[in-house]
């Protein structure tokens, strides 16, 4: 999902500056075992960028969130009727991993209900308050209401008319989580990449 206005970050926040490459290539490097993907989003850069990477996007320009869900689900669909699951990932978590979600979606794809099963993460168990955030992958069972969303609202209002059917996925880190929505949570983020190369040797790869 690349279609956000970034309007607390001042600029194109998916094409800054993240440890040399722009930060949406971190979302995708950590979907790049996914297929088929598709990066939906309202910035010709971004389309740019990532026809330049081979990876497929569709290029909007409409003004909701529920457009960005319903237009990347629909074009999925027409190449892939049969699709059981889709993972919505946000292009501004940079420190989120492709071993995260190669697991969230092994985890599903072992599940016996599929259809009607809502993966989520969520960060590692610490004895605090369980924290949740993206990516969330919906079975098919969803499908339909992502695509009738109303005008506006994201998959969060499908998440909370089905909360008995949420299965928390556990992220290595809790910096997984978390999004670049300033200058200075970016800054942060950088910072945090640092020390997490010292625990965890996939990040930043």
């Amino acid at each position: 999902m690349a279609s956000g206005l970034a309007r607390r970050f001042g600029s194109n926040k998916l094409l800054a500056d993240f440890g040399g490459e722009p930060m949406l290539c971190r979302a995708l490097a950590a979907t790049a075992g996914i297929a088929p993907r598709l990066v939906v989003t309202r910035s010709e850069e971004v389309h740019r960028l990532c026809t330049a990477l081979g990876v497929p996007a569709l290029l909007h320009a409409l003004p909701h969130r529920s457009d960005t869900v319903r237009l990347g689900l629909s074009a999925l669909l027409l190449g892939q009727p049969a699709l059981c699951g889709c993972l919505f990932v946000p292009g501004d978590q940079p420190l989120l991993r492709r071993s995260t979600v190669d697991g969230m979606c092994a985890a599903f794809a072992c599940s016996q209900e599929k259809e009607r099963d809502i993966f989520r993460l969520c960060a590692p168990e610490n004895g605090s308050p369980v924290t949740v955030g993206s990516p969330v992958l919906f079975g098919r069972g969803y499908f339909d209401a992502l695509l009738h969303l109303p005008e506006g609202k994201g998959g969060g209002a499908v998440l909370r008319q089905h909360t008995e059917c949420v299965r928390l996925f556990a992220a290595g880190h809790p910096a997984e989580l978390e999004d670049a929505d300033t200058p200075e949570a970016l800054q942060n983020l950088l910072a945090q990449e640092t020390a997490l190369k010292k625990v965890l040797p996939e990040a930043g790869d």
